[in-house]
C-alpha cells in the first residue's frame, strides 16, 4: 500500500481515470425566454453535467426574436455562427455578424434580439455558468 492507501497500481489506474477525456454525448434543452421560440442546447453548465464554473450553449434565434434586458452576474462570451445577433447596452447597440464575437461583463446591462429575417446561430460561453438566479432579467 501506498502512503494514502492506494497500492501503487492505483495510483496509475487513478490518473488514468483523472485525466481522461470526458464525451458530452448530448446537449440539454433549455427554456429561452423571449417574444419568440428560441432554442437554446446547452452542452456545458449547471443543467447538462451540473457545471458550476462554465457553461457552453448553442443558440438559434428566429428573425424578430428579442429577449427582455438583463445584467447577469457573470461574463458572456458570444461567437455567432450565422445571421446576426443584436446586443442593446446602455450607450447603444452592436451588431455582431456570422464570424465576429462580442464580450459582455458580469454586471453590465444588455438586451439581447436577432433583427434580420435570417434570425441568428451562436455559441455563448458564461463565467461562471448561466443560471436563472444570477440572469436579473428586467421585469415583465
Amino acid at each position: 500500500m501506498g502512503a494514502f492507501g492506494v497500492a501503487a497500481g492505483g495510483w496509475v489506474w487513478y490518473l488514468k481515470r483523472a485525466f481522461m477525456p470526458i464525451l458530452i454525448v448530448s446537449p440539454t434543452r433549455v427554456e429561452a425566454a423571449g417574444n419568440k421560440p428560441k432554442v437554446i442546447e446547452e452542452f456545458v453548465g449547471r443543467v447538462n453535467n451540473a457545471e458550476p464554473r462554465v457553461s457552453v450553449a448553442r443558440m438559434r434565434s428566429p428573425g424578430g426574436w428579442v429577449e427582455p434586458g438583463q445584467a447577469p452576474e457573470f461574463d458572456e462570451y458570444t461567437i455567432v455562427l450565422r445571421g446576426v445577433l443584436r446586443v442593446t447596452h446602455r450607450d447603444g447597440a452592436l451588431d455582431v455578424a456570422a464570424g465576429q464575437a462580442v464580450l459582455t461583463k458580469a454586471g453590465e446591462w444588455v438586451k439581447y434580439s436577432t433583427p434580420t429575417d435570417e434570425g441568428a446561430e451562436y455559441i455563448a460561453v458564461c463565467l461562471p455558468a448561466f443560471s436563472p438566479g444570477t440572469v436579473h432579467r428586467d421585469p415583465a
